[in-house]
């Protein structure tokens, strides 16, 4: 079954933007589009071993009654997609809702519990790094305004992480029929073991493969084409605020691109399950 994406809808302009980038995902994906209707400022996502609180702004709670018509509007600007709009049902005995895990993906702005107007475009949310830290899917970090991407740019340093973001990206390729170009910094050699220890090496064009051999990485973003969406992996097991390394913060602080981040619970399993 092709699990949806989760989008929680803010009806504002900023939400605007993030819905436009999600429907765009689904379309460009062949995947549903599940828009959660906040009624309340706080929910749970119950996790196979920990309870994540999303405490969203109160930018997502604005004029509740005109936000699915206003969200309609927004997806007749283009193709016909798969959605469903809803509004929590099931209450824990904290009296916050419950929101199942059981999704494909989801979409996170750069932060959900501070105002957008307070947030800088290298800042991302510690609930958004919460969210990704124990989610078992991949999530959409969107640009601040929409912006659709033609074709997949992959962040490759040789870990387990970035092996589960290539992998990710050769199935979205697949499904979507893009071109898929992978950037690396490093030894070429030693990036080829990784590659074969991690049996992907056949599985990438060697044309499309730029090894950077010197310098820093935020020297060579530049490469990275403006209308690519960046697959990348998250790492790190300490604290929420370890959970990017220096790498993963230089990427997301200096490209405007729309990134899709897999954490350190990210599940290939859901991922094939949601391609079937």
């Amino acid at each position: 079954m092709n699990r949806p994406l989760l989008h929680v809808f803010r009806n504002t302009p900023f939400g605007r933007e993030t819905l436009l980038q999600s429907a765009y995902t689904c379309r460009r994906m062949q995947r549903p589009l599940d828009i959660y209707l906040p009624k309340d400022k706080k929910f749970l996502f119950y996790f196979d071993n920990e309870v994540v609180q999303v405490d969203l702004d109160r930018s997502y709670l604005h004029q509740p009654e005109t936000a699915q018509e206003n969200a309609e509007a927004m997806l007749q600007l283009g193709p016909t997609l798969t959605t469903r709009f809803f509004q929590a049902e099931k209450y824990t005995a904290t009296g916050l809702p419950d929101l199942s895990p059981g999704y494909g993906m989801m979409t996170c702005p750069r932060s959900m519990s501070d105002q957008t107007s307070r947030i800088s475009l290298g800042f991302i949310g510690s609930k958004v790094r919460h969210i990704l830290q124990t989610a078992p899917f991949p999530i959409l970090i969107p640009s601040p305004v929409y912006k659709p991407w033609t074709r997949l740019a992959v962040l490759y340093g040789g870990s387990d992480a970035a092996a589960g973001a290539l992998r990710l990206a050769l199935e979205i390729q697949q499904r979507c029929n893009v071109e898929l170009r992978i950037f690396s910094l490093g030894d070429q050699k030693e990036l080829s073991a990784h590659l074969e220890r991690q049996g992907l090496a056949n599985k990438i064009q060697r044309e499309n493969w730029h090894v950077f051999s010197s310098g820093r990485i935020g020297d060579h973003l530049n490469q990275v084409p403006h209308d690519a969406l960046v697959v990348l992996g998250a790492y790190g097991h300490g604290p929420i605020k370890a959970l990017f390394g220096s790498t993963m913060e230089t990427i997301q602080a200096g490209l405007p691109n729309n990134l899709l981040v897999t954490g350190p619970k990210f599940s290939a399993l859901t991922t094939q399950e949601a391609a079937d």
